[in-house]
């Protein structure tokens, strides 16, 4: 069975789009918004919030039993 990307409910902050990537790619969540948080300072800040706004947009919620 392929993995789908899922917006994560559980591990979620705003809108679940960096606990979805963790859950998707078997990485700590925290160590993801580390890293969101670290190319946002370095690319000043404006393209990583548009994709985290195009993310949270077209990444599907995860449902409860899924």
């Amino acid at each position: 069975m392929a993995k789908k990307l899922y917006r994560s409910q559980k591990q979620k902050v705003i809108a679940g789009v960096c606990g979805g990537l963790g859950e998707y790619f078997d990485l700590d969540v925290n160590l993801v918004r580390l890293i969101f948080v670290a190319i946002s300072l370095f690319s000043v800040v404006v393209p990583l919030v548009i994709f985290y706004v195009i993310a949270w947009a077209i990444i599907p919620v995860k449902e409860k039993g899924k």
